[in-house]
């Protein structure tokens, strides 16, 4: 993204700021010279983010539909526009069907596609005048991967759902598209990255040879909420290491 005009800079809301791609793309975003509203649940982690989110800090579980909506109206009163939302909230769980937990199921559910809806449902609200939304799936929804049932249910509801925002909100030039990362090397995904076997093991299902890092994602969102791509919609892009569609011989 080029620098933007720092007359009338864009703002973006980025929602799980404090996690490994949220925190890389408010530091992109920040850089091309946009104004970034961040937000989590956490408030002491949120606080503690080395960025200078100009636009706002904002306290929010994500799963709350009125709490989101509230967010949103918030940075956008607040700040007299708002351009963009991003969904970097999300959750990792790894069973297979017959050992989750119903809470479990639930709980990914709400995490992964209910916090996609809250945002879709928002945007769909506030940002009237237009603008870009970026929600993330994962390759396990692209590709069967053992012991991703739950996390692949939401994140396959994660793809249908940005199609069908992308068709509703098209004639408000209001813009959705998804990202499916394969596994990147995260706090939230450290349970497997650090274990030298098993992200042995990940990396080698990657057709590019390694682990994906922050960076990989977040460059791809950040061009995505660019208004210079404006003609981009309905999309859904997989920074994969090509995991859900190559196989290297």
């Amino acid at each position: 993204m080029n620098k933007t005009c720092t007359n009338n800079p864009p703002v973006q809301l980025i929602l799980g700021a404090y996690g490994g791609i949220g925190s890389e793309v408010v530091r992109l975003l920040e850089a091309a010279g946009n104004r970034v509203a961040v937000s989590g649940r956490d408030r002491d982690r949120l606080d503690s983010l080395d960025v200078s989110a100009d636009a706002g800090r904002w306290t929010l579980d994500a799963t709350q539909h009125e709490a989101v909506e509230q967010v949103v109206k918030s940075v956008a009163e607040a700040n007299g526009r708002i351009d963009g939302i991003v969904n970097c909230v999300g959750s990792v769980l790894l069973k297979p069907a017959h050992l989750t937990r119903q809470d479990d199921w639930q709980a990914t559910m709400d995490t992964n596609l209910g916090s996609a809806f809250a945002v879709t449902r928002a945007a769909g609200r506030v940002m009237t005048g237009g603008g870009s939304v970026v929600l993330l799936s994962s390759s396990a929804a692209r590709v069967g991967l053992a012991n991703h049932e739950a996390i692949a249910a939401a994140k396959a509801g994660v793809l249908g759902l940005t199609l069908s925002a992308a068709a509703t909100y098209a004639s408000k030039n209001l813009r959705f598209n998804a990202v499916a990362p394969g596994l990147v090397a995260t706090p939230m995904t450290e349970r497997i990255t650090r274990n030298p076997a098993a992200a042995k093991t990940s990396a080698s299902m990657h057709a590019l040879g390694r682990l994906g890092r922050p960076g990989d994602v977040a460059r791809m969102i950040v061009w995505l909420l660019d208004p210079g791509n404006d003609w981009v919609t309905g999309q859904v892009f997989g920074i994969d290491g090509g995991l859900a569609t190559v196989r290297a011989g």
